[in-house]
């Protein structure tokens, strides 16, 4: 093999960056020409769905971040390493890595003072290895060219897809669980992470007591070792707000499938994959003018100004109060979210790997997954 995939996600609960990570080298894996697979290099304490991905290599010694740093680069010797969760090994020459966003610089508040001072060490040092950077969006590009001072040429757009939930059969129960019917709800998703902006769809709840008949269902948590939730509120008690905490991927399926809108009012994202997710599977999306979010919903959402507690409001009154703007919502979110699939995101990557190896690249077909 001439090059390794970094499988240190693989450790890791499944989260946007870790979506990415998965659905990519599953589907460079599908696609790559046959023998010529990439291959996932991953920590003793590997568990599915990464776990599953087929072909790996599984190196025992050491686990989290020193796995990353000592581990794989020893085992990575003379191999272009693609890297697609923000890290990599600092000192390791021949990388292409997946950055996702800066947010570590342009919003520290919202990490962890030791988080925050990682990751800018590993961004500071990025560039002294002359890594070819892959990134999730053209606001993403902008910001790291501005902060690493790296010439754009060498920085890489390869948007996510949305299809890997054809996989997932939705879970209907979830409804009844709680509580909820068809069509009379709003879904947010999002942990009280500060830039997921909850404090603002809960300002915004208390201004549409005339809804009486709509529930707002949150899903989510909070990891308190990375994120800060300082300016973030106690959660609000009321009969009409369902805390659903972590659901699976087959419950929030049916919540999408079946709820008034998706809430996305964030204030930074480096993609912004949930509210595509939610387009996909026929759910109206509100969502934040700010930063990625328009260039990955396109014209297909209804945008509110994410500050506003008002505008948030009166955006949420007015898509459930007209049943006939959510249907043009939905037919207009399907259509925009079935133009990113991870075949092409693949394709994109492995032409990128493959130039850095110096092959030819084969004439690629999708093949059966074995995972």
């Amino acid at each position: 093999m001439a090059f390794a995939i970094n499988g240190k996600f693989t450790s890791q609960p499944v989260t946007g960056v870790q979506r990415v990570a998965y659905e990519l080298t599953r589907a460079m894996q599908m696609r790559a020409a046959p023998g010529d697979e990439p291959e996932l290099f991953v920590p003793q304490n590997a568990k599915a769905p990464g776990a599953l991905l087929k072909p790996q290599r599984r190196f025992p010694w050491l686990r989290g971040t020193l796995w990353e740093q000592i581990t794989l680069p020893i085992a990575a010797r003379g191999m272009t390493l693609l890297n697609l969760c923000n890290t990599n090994p600092l000192f390791k020459h021949g990388q292409i890595v997946m950055v996702h966003d800066m947010a570590v610089y342009d919003v520290p508040h919202g990490f962890s003072r030791k988080f925050r001072v990682w990751y800018r060490v590993c961004f500071s040092l990025l560039p002294r290895t002359h890594p070819t950077i892959l990134t999730v969006s053209t606001f993403s590009k902008t910001r790291i060219c501005h902060h690493l001072n790296i010439d754009e040429s060498h920085v890489k757009v390869v948007t996510p897809g949305a299809d890997h939930l054809d996989r997932i059969v939705a879970e209907p129960a979830v409804l009844e669980r709680l509580d909820l019917k068809r069509d009379a709800y709003c879904v947010i998703v999002g942990s009280l992470d500060p830039r997921k902006n909850l404090q603002g769809v809960l300002d915004a709840i208390t201004r549409l007591e005339h809804l009486s008949g709509v529930k707002f269902v949150i899903v989510g948590g909070k990891n308190s070792r990375i994120f800060s939730s300082e300016g973030t509120d106690h959660p609000m008690h009321s009969r009409r707000i369902v805390w659903a905490g972590f659901v699976s991927d087959a419950e929030l399926k049916s919540l999408y499938e079946n709820a008034g809108c998706l809430v996305f009012p964030s204030l930074y994202e480096g993609f912004g994959l949930p509210p595509l997710e939610a387009m996909y599977c026929g759910c109206p999306v509100i969502a934040s003018t700010r930063t990625s979010i328009p260039e990955a919903c396109g014209d297909a959402a209804m945008y509110c100004e994410a500050t506003s507690p008002d505008d948030i409001a009166a955006k949420i009154s007015t898509m459930m109060s007209d049943a006939d703007l959510r249907q043009r919502y939905r037919s207009a979110g399907l259509l925009h979210a079935r133009e990113f699939r991870w075949e092409r995101s693949a394709q994109k990557v492995l032409e990128i790997l493959y130039g850095q190896t110096g092959k030819r690249l084969a004439d690629l077909t999708p093949r059966a997954s074995t995972s």
